[in-house]
């Protein structure tokens, strides 16, 4: 691990917890908006733990997983959808909590949060059995098909932790109306799918192989 890897870590992660903040909080009006406490809270404190355990064992990945730069064309696009969805999608929520304009049960922001801590331990199973993993496409020298544990039911382990992390945000949030603009992500991550399995067959070997033998893409028996 390098100095800079360790500042370049935690400016990313003060930055997110900023940004998430106010765009949270401003559009609520308030505080004293105990969702948002309590989605700062499962969002934020499993993400320091998370990056904490890679700065010390693995630093390559972290780097990996700092990286958003992308050059694929279609892929820059799906990553821009995707910020829009999350400025949107947050601002919503917020001003749905001002205006109570769609109240949900209160219990459901709850079960929302364990959903969510689900989708980190899953998202954490998944680093710890593919370390290739980077936030944008590519194939490393030397790169392998990892086809053990889980990968050996799903191919797109990551994508399925995400899309589960994802739409259990708005609902920690309290907003079902925030929810709906979250539905676009899973959309989106089909379409990076179908693009990042492209690269993966022309440049990975014994993908296609793998393809075979392992049919599901994010669900078990349905894709």
């Amino acid at each position: 691990m390098t100095l800079k890897l360790f500042f370049q870590a935690i400016f990313k992660y003060l930055l997110g917890i900023l940004i998430v903040g106010l765009l949270i909080f401003l559009p609520a009006g308030t505080y004293k908006y105990i969702y948002g406490w309590l989605f700062m809270g499962v969002l934020f404190i499993p993400m320091f733990i998370a990056g904490i355990i890679m700065m010390i064992k693995n630093p390559v990945l972290l780097e990996k997983r700092l990286d958003a730069k992308e050059t694929r064309n279609k892929q820059s696009i799906v990553i821009k959808l995707s910020g829009l969805m999350f400025i949107t999608g947050f601002i919503v929520a917020g001003l749905d909590y001002r205006y109570k304009w769609l109240e949900i049960p209160s219990i459901v922001p709850y079960i929302a949060a364990g959903v969510l801590l689900f989708a980190y331990i899953l998202w954490a199973e998944v680093l710890r059995e593919n370390t290739y993993l980077s936030r944008t496409i590519k194939v490393e020298q030397n790169q392998k098909v990892i086809d053990r544990g889980l990968y050996g039911i799903i191919r797109h382990l990551m994508y399925t932790a995400t899309i589960l992390l994802f739409l259990s945000m708005p609902l920690v949030l309290g907003s079902l109306i925030s929810f709906f603009i979250f539905l676009i992500y899973p959309v989106i991550i089909i379409i990076r799918i179908i693009d990042e399995e492209k690269v993966l067959e022309k440049e990975l070997d014994g993908y296609i192989d793998y393809k075979k033998r392992v049919k599901y893409r994010l669900i078990p028996f349905i894709w």
